[in-house]
């Protein structure tokens, strides 16, 4: 197994990864970023992370490079279309990111149900939209940029469903007053989206079809409504990416991975930054990201630098979680009969008989499928109140090849 060094491994070419390295490499250090992508960026600047890499980057960048395991303490096994290789570091920032929550509805497993990040990353990625009827569900700032991105690609945007209460929203935007900048986007955003209701206090109640998703059902202030559509892009909010971390032996508290004030975890030498570490966008993932890099590069006085930043971005990540925080409601959504883990066909009611996550693991199979429990794991603990943090190997879908790789002698 061929072996990579460097000082400093950062993982998740995102903004956060993308700030880290560049920060790392200011300070002189021989820096690695690798992502599992075929190009960096993120979730956020899928398709033009390259525009945002320091220029010139002094910093090697490897996308289509999977981490999967962990190596001892400073070490990781990772795969890629050119084989298996073990990467060892001085330093490690973690940038791995989150993903979308998805809460379970009779109808949710229905072709053409997806989540909204996904489907604007799918169009990003080529997927014709253009002439499609959308109806966009689900919780927070999410998505309204997705629906100006798909009409901007020609989509048909029929409504947004936000589960959010009215007066909530109201104070929000309100709040917004201070940050001139944020205020000016939701206001651009809401001109571009002229036209397309944004119903508060709503949410999808079931999808129906003959093999594929053809109306929703949606519960609104004024009572159930129905909607002829082609795609329903539903999400509500998102969900640390922690998995790597917990393997890692990185201290998890609240579903976040736990840092101190220089981004530094509960394992030396490894630190964390962006959203697995708290869901609060993208000026705070750059900021905690630019952190943490300075400090695995050893200028601390840089890395302090960014703790006046970093309290204000994270004052707006505390109002936008108070603003979207889910409604008890929506534990009702899904009957007995709804698939809870799709990858293992366990309904909700099956799942509900046992006492915990582990429990309703080892009776079941939920959680054991393809998706290793990110999808029905985030359900679960808002349904039922279960802590469904994991940590086992691989920490991504890996080839047998690699993983024998590891025990080579």
């Amino acid at each position: 197994m061929a072996e990579r060094r460097t000082e400093v491994l950062v993982i998740g070419a995102g903004p956060a990864g993308l700030a880290a390295a560049a920060a790392a490499a200011a300070c002189g250090r021989r820096v690695l970023l690798v992502d599992d992508n075929a190009d960096p960026g993120g979730q956020i600047w899928r398709g033009e992370g390259r525009a945002h890499l320091a220029v010139p980057a002094r910093f090697e960048v490897r996308c289509g490079v999977r981490v999967v395991d962990a190596c001892g303490a400073s070490a990781v096994l990772a795969e890629s279309a050119g084989g298996v290789e073990r990467l060892t570091f001085d330093r490690l920032v973690l940038a791995t990111g989150a993903r979308e929550r998805f809460l379970p509805f009779p109808g949710w497993t229905l072709p053409n149900v997806v989540g909204a990040g996904g489907l604007q990353a799918m169009v990003k990625g080529g997927v014709p939209i253009a002439g499609k009827r959308v109806v966009i569900a689900g919780s927070g700032p999410l998505l309204l940029a997705v629906a100006a991105y798909l009409r901007s690609r020609g989509a048909r945007s029929l409504l947004i469903a936000e589960q959010t209460g009215r007066l909530r929203l109201a104070r929000f935007v309100l709040g917004l007053a201070g940050a001139p900048q944020r205020l000016r986007q939701t206001l651009e955003l809401r001109r571009a989206l002229a036209g397309v209701p944004l119903l508060t206090d709503a949410w999808p109640l079931s999808a129906h079809g003959a093999g594929r998703l053809e109306e929703i059902r949606l519960r609104t202030r004024r009572g159930e409504r129905g909607e002829r559509c082609d795609l329903l892009a539903c999400g509500f909010g998102l969900v640390p990416n922690t998995e790597l971390a917990a393997l890692l032996g990185c201290r998890v508290e609240a579903g976040c991975v736990a840092v101190d004030e220089h981004q530094a975890t509960s394992v030396a030498g490894v630190y964390a930054a962006g959203e697995m570490t708290g869901i609060g966008g993208l000026d705070l993932s750059r900021i905690e990201g630019e952190i943490a890099g300075y400090a695995a590069g050893g200028d601390e006085r840089k890395a302090r630098a960014g703790l006046g930043p970093r309290r204000r971005a994270r004052r707006f990540a505390r109002a936008l979680e108070r603003a979207f925080a889910l409604r008890e409601e929506l534990r009702e959504l899904p009957d007995a009969r709804t698939l809870l883990c799709r990858c293992e066909d366990v309904s909700v009611g099956r799942a509900a008989r046992y006492p915990s996550w582990r429990a309703a693991k080892l009776h079941t199979r939920c959680g054991m499928g393809a998706c290793q429990g990110r999808i029905c794991g985030a359900a679960a603990a808002f349904l039922f109140g279960w802590r469904c943090e994991h940590a086992r190997p691989p920490a991504s879908p890996a080839r047998i090849a690699t993983l024998a790789a590891q025990h080579e002698v």
